[in-house]
């Protein structure tokens, strides 16, 4: 299990994950932040980004912050990054091919 550091955006418009400076993940979701929505959302959108299951995916830390900790069930850091990255480029094409 790996722990990450995620900079929480509750109340966005649109949801997106990405990765931000010094290893923190930012996650921007679109439920506010009343009785643990966002943080489950905030969970499912990272398991979603990831293409893991929901249950991979755990909150720790920082149930009432804007900064908070994840479990990640994850072999490393590097293959959480590949898989986002992947995941960038797949919607990047999805979204290319829609628009012709």
């Amino acid at each position: 299990m790996l722990r990450i550091h995620v900079a929480a955006h509750p109340g966005s418009r649109r949801e997106r994950v990405d990765w931000l400076g010094d290893d923190v993940l930012g996650v921007w979701v679109q439920a506010r932040p009343v009785g643990g929505q966002a943080n489950r959302a905030i969970e499912l959108a990272i398991a979603s980004a990831l293409g893991l299951r929901p249950r991979q995916v755990r909150l720790v830390v920082g149930e009432i912050s804007r900064r908070k900790i994840v479990e990640i069930d994850a072999p490393s850091l590097e293959a959480l990054r590949a898989r986002l990255q992947a995941a960038a480029v797949q919607s990047d094409t999805a979204s290319d091919s829609d628009s012709d």
